[in-house]
């Protein structure tokens, strides 16, 4: 079994949970389209579409590299620290009194897997065009 593909199921449990977040904030709110000026919802909806911006391409670049046989630590540090970054990112920007450093921790995290994989995978690249 690929390692990736239990972090993608992780990560679809946790996407899950924000879009059931965002449906039920929706519903008190009394909001069907939009945030209704409502900040808490606003936040929500932004946790929600950032997840869907960054965890796609993320696991992509991932998996790529677990097939490309990178070693399964590595895998299991590139995915980990994806889970790591996204829940702190959606634990900071979903407070409405935010704290700026959750969500840069968070995308300080999430982009330093996605250019760790992306370096990974063209270095791994240039040593298979070069045998």
């Amino acid at each position: 079994m690929l390692i990736t593909s239990i972090y993608a199921a992780i990560l679809g449990l946790v996407f899950a949970a924000l879009s059931i977040r965002t449906l039920l904030l929706r519903r008190q709110l009394g909001v069907a389209i939009g945030d209704g000026d409502q900040a808490a919802l606003a936040r929500a909806i932004r946790v929600h579409a950032n997840f869907a911006e960054y965890v796609p391409l993320s696991l992509i670049l991932i998996y790529f590299s677990e097939i490309q046989m990178q070693t399964s630590l590595w895998i299991h540090l590139l995915c980990s620290a994806l889970v790591i970054g996204r829940i702190i990112h959606a634990i900071g920007v979903s407070q409405v009194k935010e704290n700026f450093r959750y969500r840069v921790i968070g995308m300080g995290v999430t982009f330093t897997v996605m250019i760790s994989a992306s370096i990974g995978l063209m270095i791994s690249g240039g040593l298979h065009l070069g045998a």
